[in-house]
């Protein structure tokens, strides 16, 4: 397990795909790596809490959030050394922030706090609740999906984190994530 929540220095670009639950982030995840013919850093809360879920029928509590965090940056920092010149990472620490900040009543552990706002990624898709949402053991709000993508939006713009909104089917979220993507690699 990762002793640190610190970014392993890398010279490829950052991507996260970012927002609420069921918003098609995973799917694009594999086909911006495809495309990229790179790794992608799948999200370690789901495997964490469906093992949870799976053994005590319990879901996401308080003192999951830093395993949970721990998790996914050991994943990422094992993911960023296989990377090509694109790294994409199916969620991050802010988007850990903002489920504890809604979950558990504004709380956020400071440690989680503090790297979640000092990372750095190069770009954030936030994915819009335009597709079906999709039931499974984890999912939980399909009522606050417009409540839980204005939360998500406001933390970025809040910590100043670079971002675009992806809209509409698969197709055209997949052509414009690859249009920012390009962008910033010919920067």
């Amino acid at each position: 397990m990762e002793k640190t929540l610190e970014q392993l220095k890398t010279n490829c670009l950052k991507v996260v795909l970012f927002g609420p639950e069921s918003t098609g982030k995973t799917t694009l995840s594999r086909q911006l790596a495809s495309h990229y013919k790179t790794v992608w850093v799948p999200e370690f809360a789901r495997d964490y809490l469906q093992e949870i879920w799976d053994r005590e029928n319990k879901i996401c509590s308080y003192d999951d959030l830093l395993p949970i965090a721990y998790g996914q940056m050991s994943i990422e920092n094992s993911k960023a050394g296989l990377a090509n010149h694109v790294l994409i990472c199916d969620t991050d620490l802010l988007e850990t922030k903002v489920y504890s900040e809604v979950y558990f009543e504004g709380k956020c552990d400071k440690l989680l706090n503090e790297y979640a706002l000092k990372n750095h990624y190069d770009l954030y898709l936030l994915t819009y609740i335009d597709i079906p949402w999709v039931k499974d053991d984890l999912r939980d709000k399909p009522n606050d999906r417009e409540f839980m993508f204005n939360k998500f939006e406001e933390a970025l713009i809040n910590a100043k984190k670079p971002y675009i909104i992806l809209r509409g089917n698969q197709e055209t979220r997949l052509k414009k994530a690859i249009n920012q993507i390009n962008n910033l690699l010919k920067k």
